[in-house]
């Protein structure tokens, strides 16, 4: 199927043909004649499967087809909430980029930086607003945002919204919402707590899967090294010693994890910055464009910074730390092989961590593969000088031992 069969209306097709949209993915061909056919929808599907097209391309093409009957300054008609700053510029960029023939406007608000220019944009009016809840009820409390003409709502990373603490802030700008209106959710995984939720909020959505809750992507393959505490840093270069993994986006648990790891590898002379909810916005940003422009080749990142992080043909991803919630394991790594690109996951797993391996293995119901060929494995204490020395001329020998035998192949 392509989306041209999917009753999308020239203005929007012609955006799509610009960004070489061919062919939708699964959630996008499942959810959008719905969304389409105005039913409420409770979408699930893995990260980096185009859920934002999925949501943002049918309620173009409603505003389209439904302009603003008021004369002067435009109303707003569509609402999307988001966690994390990241993930609300890359929703609004992608209003933009498939509704640049349309002529709906849309913009986006976070915390963390001035309103003026925020208020300026909801001043001259707009079609659509992206948000993250704080900055959206802080500006409703100033008397800059009013929702009584949204006609179609948007959570998107509802589980995460959850897990972050956002639920009341939720109930509250839903409770300011028309009861009238067309509600979606969008989420990476599918807990008992999005799905109460959604019967709450929800009128008789239609529930879309693509891919069992909270798998990985087929395209991606995922590593595993075992090693002490005291050693993943010396594993973690050795890794980076492969020049093949030329751009790879690391996550730590903790902001101030994620600093030591950015000064580390600056030490050792490889292109690394870090990014966290401690960084300036502008700062973050600037980082975002040099690791999406290849000037940086490790960007350091903690989960709730990374959501929203979206670099095209990104490959790798390495888990300096493994999560102590395993569905977290699911959206880290979902930042490589997206959109049916391959990907490669490599998570460096200490003593402490290994119970955290288990449960994830559980969750998506598959053995990470244990890379043996480790000069600094889970041991009571790292390899010696002569026994590192004896493991390099062992791989050599087996690296030499596999050309050789390709050449004889081939002739």
């Amino acid at each position: 199927m392509q989306f041209k069969e999917l009753n999308i209306i020239e203005p929007i097709l012609k955006a799509l043909h610009e960004e070489e949209y061919t062919v939708p993915t699964s959630i996008q061909e499942k959810a959008i004649p719905l969304i389409l056919e105005r039913n409420d929808v409770l979408g699930s599907a893995q990260t980096g499967t185009g859920k934002t097209a999925a949501f943002a391309i049918p309620i173009l093409q409603h505003l389209f087809l439904e302009p603003q009957l008021q004369k002067g300054q435009l109303k707003i008609r569509a609402l999307v909430i988001t966690p994390t700053r990241e993930l609300a510029i890359q929703i609004a960029d992608s209003f933009t980029t498939y509704g640049k023939y349309t002529g709906i406007r849309n913009t986006v608000i976070f915390g963390g930086v001035t309103q003026g220019s925020q208020t300026n944009a909801l001043k001259r009016g707009i079609d659509v607003l992206v948000a993250t809840p704080g900055r959206l009820l802080d500006l409703m409390d100033q008397g800059y945002v009013r929702l009584n003409d949204v006609k179609y709502f948007v959570l998107d990373e509802a589980d995460r919204m959850l897990d972050m603490g956002f639920i009341h802030d939720i109930r509250k700008i839903i409770a300011k919402l028309p009861t009238k209106r067309q509600s979606l959710f969008f989420s990476a995984t599918m807990p008992s707590s999005i799905v109460e939720l959604s019967r709450k909020i929800l009128n008789n959505p239609m529930k879309v899967e693509v891919s069992p809750v909270s798998s990985t992507a087929d395209t991606l393959k995922q590593y595993l090294y075992y090693t002490n505490k005291s050693t993943k840093k010396d594993l973690l270069l050795y890794i980076l010693k492969e020049k093949d993994i030329d751009q790879v986006l690391l996550f730590s648990r903790t902001k101030h994890g994620a600093d030591k790891i950015s000064k580390f590898l600056l030490q050792q002379e490889i292109r690394t910055a870090a990014i966290h909810g401690n960084k300036a916005q502008n700062h973050r940003q600037k980082v975002l464009k040099q690791f999406k422009d290849r000037e940086l080749r490790v960007l350091v990142a903690t989960d709730i910074a990374a959501r929203g992080i979206d670099i095209d043909k990104l490959k790798y991803v390495i888990n300096y730390d493994i999560p102590n919630i395993a569905e977290t394991y699911v959206h880290r790594i979902g930042r490589a092989g997206r959109a049916g690109d391959e990907g490669i996951s490599i998570s460096i797993c200490d003593p402490e961590e290994n119970g955290f391996i288990k449960d994830i293995e559980k969750l998506i119901r598959q053995k990470i593969e244990i890379v043996n060929v480790n000069p600094y494995p889970q041991t009571e204490r790292p390899m010696t000088a002569k026994e590192k020395s004896a493991f390099e001329k062992e791989k050599m020998r087996k690296k030499q031992e596999f050309f050789a035998a390709r050449n004889r192949k081939k002739r």
